[in-house]
C-alpha cells in the first residue's frame, strides 16, 4: 500500500537524503515569492493553492516534475522548452544545478494562470 501523505513536510521528509534539499528550496521559493498561498498536498504530492491548486512538485528518480503546464507566457515558454515533456509539464534534471530563479517564475506565472478566480 503506498504511503499517503498529509503535509508537504512529510512528503520531503520520506524523499531521498539528496533530493531533499532540493525539494525544501523549492517551496521555500514559492513561499517567498508568493506569501498568500497555503501548502497542500495533492494527488499525494505537494502543491500550492490559492482560490484552487496552481503549483505541483515532485521528486523523481532522475528529475523534478513541476505541474500543470504553463500556457500563456511565450518569453517564459520559449525559456522552458528544453525542460518540457510530452504533455507540457516540466521536469527539471537532478543530474544539473536545480534552476531556482526559473522555478520561481514558473510559480508567479502558474498562480496568474491558475490560482486565482
Amino acid at each position: 500500500m503506498a504511503r499517503k501523505f498529509k503535509t508537504i513536510d512529510e512528503y520531503i521528509a520520506s524523499a531521498e537524503p539528496e533530493v531533499r534539499g532540493i525539494l525544501q528550496d523549492i517551496r521555500n521559493v514559492v513561499r517567498n515569492l508568493i506569501p498568500s498561498a497555503h501548502e497542500t498536498i495533492s494527488y499525494q504530492i505537494p502543491a500550492f493553492k490559492q482560490d484552487k491548486v496552481f503549483f505541483y512538485f515532485a521528486a523523481f528518480k532522475q528529475h523534478i516534475g513541476v505541474y500543470p503546464p504553463v500556457k500563456g507566457n511565450r518569453q517564459l515558454l520559449r525559456q522552458l522548452k528544453r525542460y518540457r515533456g510530452e504533455k507540457g509539464n516540466l521536469r527539471f534534471p537532478l543530474s544539473e544545478p536545480m534552476p531556482l530563479e526559473l522555478i520561481g517564475r514558473i510559480a508567479r506565472t502558474l498562480s496568474r494562470e491558475y490560482g486565482e478566480k
